[in-house]
């Protein structure tokens, strides 16, 4: 870890109040958001293991942001807007790498979005997030705040992949490399969705979702595993009056797992087959 993360890392591990009284804070909020968008530092890391953790003293840092600032008018994002001043949309240039489609999207500062992503309009990433390297990210489709997003992911369009800031110690969303994500897919509450994983569009899924794998005739929460392709299903509801009505309750199923040369839409095709 750099000396420059070591030294935000300890200026803002204090109570808030000194932080807000401190007169290099604005110069430290500047240097945390240079290292959020240069990617050397991450709301959650991956331990050896593969076990995701939050970084709670940056989610704090990025917190303080809003707290010391008081709101601007940003005339140049699209449509104009009036936002806490600390966090201002990102301005990206040629060297970035980024395709920034024009029609309505934006990136807030304090995000780190890798050479080779696509955006498409209107698209929004949050303070905080991690876009990885070859990414899309479609229409309507939204990175919340703190997200991971891994590698050569797609966001299909309308996808939410829902923020936490608070509390601190939550595990924001975590979607792993080369996993792709249909259209209006959802994922909230810190689920961490592993590599190569295919979300069938539709599919809704949270941290507290009960996942049913069939392949393995098993019950999952908080974790797509590697390589699952997983379709939007239900299940009866309990109870006499429930059957009566024929009423059931949504239930995300795991209907195959990947090979190695499986690609993502081969997979979901025959899966919806």
């Amino acid at each position: 870890m750099s000396d420059t993360i070591l030294g935000l890392e300890a200026f803002y591990s204090r109570p808030v109040e000194a932080l807000l009284a401190d007169p290099l804070l604005a110069q430290a909020h500047e240097a945390l958001l240079l290292a959020l968008e240069s990617g050397q530092l991450r709301a959650a890391s991956q331990d050896a293991s593969g076990h995701w953790r939050a970084r709670a003293w940056v989610k704090l840092a990025i917190l303080a942001g809003f707290r010391f600032s008081g709101l601007e008018a940003f005339p140049a994002w699209p449509g104009g807007a009036r936002d806490k001043a600390a966090y201002p949309p990102r301005e990206l240039d040629p060297e970035d790498g980024v395709r920034l489609v024009p029609g309505g999207s934006a990136i807030r500062r304090g995000a780190y979005v890798a050479k080779g992503v696509v955006v498409m309009p209107p698209a929004y990433i949050n303070v905080g997030a991690y876009v990885g390297a070859g990414t899309m990210v479609d229409s309507h489709a939204l990175v919340g705040s703190c997200a991971q997003v891994g590698e050569r992911v797609h966001l299909s369009a309308g996808v939410q992949v829902g923020g936490v800031l608070e509390p601190a110690g939550a595990l924001p969303v975590v979607i792993e490399d080369e996993s792709f994500l249909g259209g209006l897919c959802a994922l909230f509450e810190g689920i961490v969705v592993r590599r190569r994983a295919v979300l069938a569009p539709g599919t809704v899924i949270s941290a507290s979702t009960t996942l049913y794998d069939l392949v393995n005739c098993r019950v999952l929460h908080g974790e797509v595993p590697e390589g699952a392709v997983v379709v939007p299903g239900s299940r009866p509801a309990g109870g006499d009056w429930a059957r009566g009505k024929g009423l059931s309750l949504y239930a995300p199923c795991i209907v195959k797992y990947r090979d190695g040369a499986t690609a993502a839409a081969t997979a979901l095709e025959e899966a919806l087959r």
